[in-house]
């Protein structure tokens, strides 16, 4: 369904369901949650509003003082607007990997951070990026109506259905580490299980993508061992994971050698490869998102 939140103040809204497109316009001070949306959330003349939400596409016009913890599958807009800020999506309920999957969403493919300013002013700043230790609860309540209390939600980052990432903040250390996994039963569960592993061994998540390869993209970003690889594109897209902090690639390495054994997993080899590696495998993926 199109669903549209107009003329609300003092309002808390919560959509724990899948929907087509959301308008919301003309809104004041309220907090709102929005399940997986297929399409487009468009926000028009709203100020002093906190969201929780995840789509394909997001835009904000005329607006003012919105914070949006947010999972966006293309590069998020704004225009005309000032003081908005941006953090990670993070959320979880029982039923919201199932609504992930009916919006056509993937929970990979996360540009949160990568905003557009359509109307940028010399000097100024019209967005940034909400605190990187910023308490979603504290923003984006949970919901304490009797009616809402069985949804059984968290808000704590190692249960979020999106793996909480560190988007375009500037990056700790010099070495970053890409991991691609092929597709396979286990593809989502590894690559979570990988992501909880390197985040406990102080690795910081840096940006996450699932994409489609061809033979020739492989070339490009696994060099000569693409041949190893390309039987199992046809398999489905894969998972790819940047991870950033100084010992990365070793730490990465042993993690995978250690609790994947059997699984097909490419790895950057050198932290000297890994940035070349990264940035081939990026560039291609935004372009095959775009």
């Amino acid at each position: 369904q199109q669903f549209l939140i107009q003329d609300c103040e003092n309002c808390n809204i919560y959509i724990f369901d899948h929907s087509a497109t959301i308008t919301i316009d003309d809104c004041t001070n309220c907090v709102i949650f929005l399940g997986p949306v297929k399409g487009s959330v468009f926000f028009r003349n709203c100020r002093d509003c906190k969201c929780t939400l995840a789509c394909q596409q997001f835009r904000v016009r005329d607006c003012r003082k919105l914070e949006v913890f947010l999972c966006c599958a293309t590069q998020p807009i704004i225009e005309s607007s000032t003081n908005i800020k941006f953090g990670c999506f993070q959320w979880y309920y029982p039923e919201l990997a199932f609504q992930f999957k009916d919006a056509g969403l993937s929970i990979f493919n996360n540009t949160w951070s990568n905003i557009h300013d359509f109307t940028p002013v010399s000097g100024e700043l019209n967005w940034s990026l909400l605190p990187e230790d910023a308490v979603v609860q504290d923003h984006v309540p949970l919901p304490t109506t009797e009616e809402l209390k069985a949804v059984r939600v968290s808000t704590e980052a190692n249960r979020s259905i999106v793996p909480v990432s560190r988007g375009q903040r500037q990056k700790s250390s010099d070495e970053s580490c890409l991991v691609v996994l092929f597709a396979g039963d286990y593809t989502i569960a590894n690559a979570r299980k990988l992501i909880d592993e390197m985040v406990g061994k102080g690795f910081f998540l840096v940006q996450t993508k699932e994409v489609s390869m061809k033979a020739e993209d492989a070339q490009r970003v696994f060099g000569e061992k693409a041949p190893d690889f390309l039987p199992l594109l046809n398999k489905g897209p894969v998972i790819a994971l940047e991870f950033n902090g100084d010992g990365a690639v070793e730490g990465c390495q042993l993690i995978v050698n250690e609790i994947f054994n059997g699984t097909k997993m490419f790895v950057s080899e050198s932290k000297e490869t890994a940035s070349g590696d990264v940035d081939s495998f990026y560039n291609f993926a935004d372009i095959q998102m775009g």
